[in-house]
Protein backbone atom coordinates (compact mmCIF):
# COMPACT_ATOMS: atom_id res chain seq x y z
CA UNK A 1 0.00 0.00 0.00
CA UNK A 2 2.60 2.33 0.68
CA UNK A 3 4.73 1.54 -2.09
CA UNK A 4 1.20 2.14 -4.57
CA UNK A 5 0.63 6.13 -2.84
CA UNK A 6 4.83 6.60 -3.48
CA UNK A 7 4.06 5.82 -7.12
CA UNK A 8 0.61 7.29 -7.43
CA UNK A 9 2.88 11.01 -5.92
CA UNK A 10 5.65 10.16 -8.58
CA UNK A 11 2.75 10.25 -11.48
CA UNK A 12 1.17 13.36 -9.76
CA UNK A 13 4.84 15.48 -9.76
CA UNK A 14 5.29 14.55 -13.72
CA UNK A 15 5.50 17.56 -15.67
CA UNK A 16 6.82 18.42 -19.47
CA UNK A 17 9.84 20.40 -18.10
CA UNK A 18 10.87 17.18 -15.62
CA UNK A 19 10.73 15.05 -18.92
CA UNK A 20 12.85 16.85 -20.81
CA UNK A 21 15.00 17.70 -17.61
CA UNK A 22 15.11 13.62 -17.37
CA UNK A 23 15.78 13.17 -21.15
CA UNK A 24 18.52 15.77 -21.10
CA UNK A 25 20.57 14.43 -18.14
CA UNK A 26 19.96 10.54 -19.23
CA UNK A 27 21.15 11.49 -22.99
CA UNK A 28 24.76 12.58 -21.50
CA UNK A 29 25.31 9.68 -19.26
CA UNK A 30 24.14 7.19 -22.03
CA UNK A 31 24.26 8.88 -25.44
CA UNK A 32 20.95 10.15 -27.41
CA UNK A 33 20.60 6.61 -29.55
CA UNK A 34 20.16 5.08 -25.86
CA UNK A 35 16.95 7.06 -25.18
CA UNK A 36 13.72 6.30 -25.40
CA UNK A 37 10.14 6.60 -23.64
CA UNK A 38 10.58 3.38 -22.01
CA UNK A 39 14.11 4.27 -20.83
CA UNK A 40 13.15 7.18 -19.63
CA UNK A 41 10.26 6.34 -17.97
CA UNK A 42 12.19 3.50 -16.11
CA UNK A 43 14.41 6.79 -15.13
CA UNK A 44 11.83 8.41 -13.75
CA UNK A 45 10.11 5.26 -11.79
CA UNK A 46 7.06 5.46 -13.85
CA UNK A 47 5.03 3.38 -16.60
CA UNK A 48 5.66 4.10 -19.49
CA UNK A 49 2.02 5.27 -20.81
CA UNK A 50 1.95 8.26 -18.24
CA UNK A 51 4.54 9.85 -19.92
CA UNK A 52 2.39 10.49 -22.78
CA UNK A 53 -0.51 12.62 -20.41
CA UNK A 54 2.32 15.89 -20.64
CA UNK A 55 4.41 14.65 -24.01
CA UNK A 56 2.90 13.31 -27.78
CA UNK A 57 5.86 11.23 -28.46
CA UNK A 58 9.68 10.99 -28.96
CA UNK A 59 9.58 13.64 -31.37
CA UNK A 60 7.94 16.18 -29.44
CA UNK A 61 10.27 15.32 -26.76
CA UNK A 62 13.70 15.64 -28.87
CA UNK A 63 11.88 19.52 -30.01
CA UNK A 64 12.49 20.38 -26.33
CA UNK A 65 15.33 18.86 -25.19
CA UNK A 66 16.29 20.91 -28.75
CA UNK A 67 14.97 24.03 -27.23
CA UNK A 68 16.17 23.85 -22.95
CA UNK A 69 19.96 23.59 -25.17
CA UNK A 70 19.67 26.55 -27.53
CA UNK A 71 18.33 28.95 -25.47
CA UNK A 72 21.62 29.06 -23.82
CA UNK A 73 23.44 29.66 -27.18
CA UNK A 74 24.29 33.48 -27.69
CA UNK A 75 22.50 35.65 -29.75
CA UNK A 76 24.36 38.05 -31.38
CA UNK A 77 23.49 41.98 -31.15
CA UNK A 78 22.53 44.29 -33.89
CA UNK A 79 24.80 47.49 -34.49
CA UNK A 80 27.68 45.55 -33.10
CA UNK A 81 31.09 44.61 -34.59
CA UNK A 82 29.63 41.91 -35.69
CA UNK A 83 33.18 40.06 -36.06
CA UNK A 84 33.50 39.66 -31.99
CA UNK A 85 29.79 39.11 -31.84
CA UNK A 86 29.89 35.97 -34.03
CA UNK A 87 33.10 35.16 -32.48
CA UNK A 88 30.74 35.28 -29.38
CA UNK A 89 27.94 33.16 -30.90
CA UNK A 90 30.53 30.40 -32.43
CA UNK A 91 32.35 29.90 -29.07
CA UNK A 92 29.31 29.66 -27.07
CA UNK A 93 27.40 27.72 -29.39
CA UNK A 94 30.92 25.25 -29.23
CA UNK A 95 30.70 25.21 -25.57
CA UNK A 96 27.03 24.38 -25.19
CA UNK A 97 28.01 21.66 -27.87
CA UNK A 98 31.12 20.36 -26.17
CA UNK A 99 28.29 20.05 -22.47
CA UNK A 100 25.53 18.21 -24.43
CA UNK A 101 27.52 16.05 -26.52
CA UNK A 102 23.85 14.56 -28.18
CA UNK A 103 22.87 17.96 -29.51
CA UNK A 104 25.34 18.23 -32.83
CA UNK A 105 23.28 15.25 -34.58
CA UNK A 106 20.10 16.87 -33.38
CA UNK A 107 20.78 20.28 -34.67
CA UNK A 108 21.62 18.88 -38.07
CA UNK A 109 19.46 16.12 -38.84
CA UNK A 110 15.94 17.66 -37.72
CA UNK A 111 14.13 20.48 -38.60
CA UNK A 112 13.76 22.70 -35.29
CA UNK A 113 11.72 24.98 -35.41
CA UNK A 114 11.50 26.21 -31.73
CA UNK A 115 11.08 29.25 -30.42
CA UNK A 116 14.39 29.98 -28.89
CA UNK A 117 15.63 28.39 -32.46
CA UNK A 118 14.09 30.28 -34.85
CA UNK A 119 14.77 33.88 -32.60
CA UNK A 120 18.62 32.50 -33.02
CA UNK A 121 18.60 32.36 -36.12
CA UNK A 122 16.42 35.45 -36.71
CA UNK A 123 19.36 37.40 -34.67
CA UNK A 124 21.88 36.02 -36.43
CA UNK A 125 20.50 36.86 -39.65
CA UNK A 126 19.98 40.77 -38.69
CA UNK A 127 23.73 41.11 -36.82
CA UNK A 128 25.00 40.56 -40.72
CA UNK A 129 21.90 42.46 -42.47
CA UNK A 130 22.07 45.35 -40.40
CA UNK A 131 26.04 46.03 -41.33
CA UNK A 132 25.50 45.49 -45.14
CA UNK A 133 25.18 41.85 -46.20
CA UNK A 134 22.19 40.82 -48.08
CA UNK A 135 19.88 38.37 -46.91
CA UNK A 136 21.20 36.06 -49.26
CA UNK A 137 24.69 36.39 -48.00
CA UNK A 138 23.86 36.31 -44.65
CA UNK A 139 22.28 33.01 -44.88
CA UNK A 140 25.18 31.92 -47.00
CA UNK A 141 27.77 32.99 -44.09
CA UNK A 142 25.85 31.18 -41.10
CA UNK A 143 25.75 28.44 -42.70
CA UNK A 144 29.48 28.62 -43.43
CA UNK A 145 29.86 29.48 -39.31
CA UNK A 146 27.90 26.50 -38.45
CA UNK A 147 29.34 23.93 -40.69
CA UNK A 148 32.49 24.93 -38.68
CA UNK A 149 31.31 25.10 -35.16
CA UNK A 150 29.49 21.26 -35.53
CA UNK A 151 32.20 19.92 -37.85
CA UNK A 152 35.02 20.98 -35.36
CA UNK A 153 32.93 19.84 -32.37
CA UNK A 154 32.31 16.63 -33.79
CA UNK A 155 35.47 16.05 -34.53
CA UNK A 156 36.68 17.02 -30.90
CA UNK A 157 34.28 15.12 -29.25
CA UNK A 158 34.76 11.39 -31.28
CA UNK A 159 38.77 12.06 -31.97
CA UNK A 160 40.21 8.34 -31.18
CA UNK A 161 43.38 10.07 -29.19
CA UNK A 162 43.96 13.11 -26.52
CA UNK A 163 45.96 16.39 -27.50
CA UNK A 164 48.63 14.77 -24.86
CA UNK A 165 48.90 11.22 -26.49
CA UNK A 166 49.37 13.31 -30.01
CA UNK A 167 53.47 12.80 -29.57
CA UNK A 168 53.46 9.27 -28.52
CA UNK A 169 50.70 8.16 -31.29
CA UNK A 170 52.80 9.78 -33.98
CA UNK A 171 55.94 7.94 -32.90
CA UNK A 172 53.85 4.85 -32.76
CA UNK A 173 52.37 5.29 -36.49
CA UNK A 174 55.54 6.90 -38.01
CA UNK A 175 57.11 3.29 -39.10
CA UNK A 176 53.89 2.80 -41.14
CA UNK A 177 54.06 5.77 -42.93
CA UNK A 178 56.14 5.68 -45.77
CA UNK A 179 58.75 8.73 -46.52
CA UNK A 180 58.97 8.00 -49.97
CA UNK A 181 54.91 7.53 -50.70
CA UNK A 182 53.95 10.00 -48.49
CA UNK A 183 56.55 12.61 -48.21
CA UNK A 184 54.84 15.39 -46.54
CA UNK A 185 52.12 13.43 -44.30
CA UNK A 186 55.93 11.59 -42.69
CA UNK A 187 57.67 15.00 -42.23
CA UNK A 188 54.50 16.38 -40.74
CA UNK A 189 54.22 13.46 -38.33
CA UNK A 190 57.64 13.52 -37.73
CA UNK A 191 57.47 17.19 -36.81
CA UNK A 192 54.64 15.91 -34.29
CA UNK A 193 56.56 12.89 -33.04
CA UNK A 194 59.81 15.48 -32.63
CA UNK A 195 57.79 17.29 -30.35
CA UNK A 196 58.59 20.96 -32.81
CA UNK A 197 54.40 21.00 -33.43
CA UNK A 198 52.03 19.48 -31.06
CA UNK A 199 49.08 18.75 -33.53
CA UNK A 200 46.96 20.31 -31.36
CA UNK A 201 44.30 22.04 -34.12
CA UNK A 202 42.71 25.44 -32.82
CA UNK A 203 38.63 26.20 -33.27
CA UNK A 204 39.68 29.91 -33.83
CA UNK A 205 41.90 29.36 -36.57
CA UNK A 206 39.11 27.84 -39.25
CA UNK A 207 36.53 30.37 -37.70
CA UNK A 208 39.25 33.41 -38.35
CA UNK A 209 39.58 32.14 -41.68
CA UNK A 210 35.68 32.68 -42.47
CA UNK A 211 35.13 35.24 -41.11
CA UNK A 212 38.16 37.63 -42.31
CA UNK A 213 37.59 36.86 -45.48
CA UNK A 214 33.91 38.90 -45.30
CA UNK A 215 33.42 42.10 -45.75
CA UNK A 216 29.83 43.50 -45.98
CA UNK A 217 28.31 46.67 -48.14
CA UNK A 218 27.66 49.60 -45.77
CA UNK A 219 25.76 50.99 -48.41
CA UNK A 220 23.33 47.95 -48.39
CA UNK A 221 22.42 48.18 -45.00
CA UNK A 222 19.49 46.71 -44.62
CA UNK A 223 17.35 46.55 -41.80
CA UNK A 224 13.43 45.55 -40.96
Amino acid sequence: MVSKKKDQKKRKTLTKDLLIQTAIQYANRNGIDALSMRNLANSLGVEAMSLYNHIQNKEELLDGMVEDCVKLFYKPKLDKDWKKEFKKRASSVREVLLNFPWLTVLLVSRVNVGEHMLKYFDQSLGCLVSVGFSYKQADHIINAVDSHIYGFTLQELNFPFNPEEYESKAKEYLPMISAENLPYFYHLSMEVANGKYNGIHHFEFGLDLILNALNPNPKNRNRT
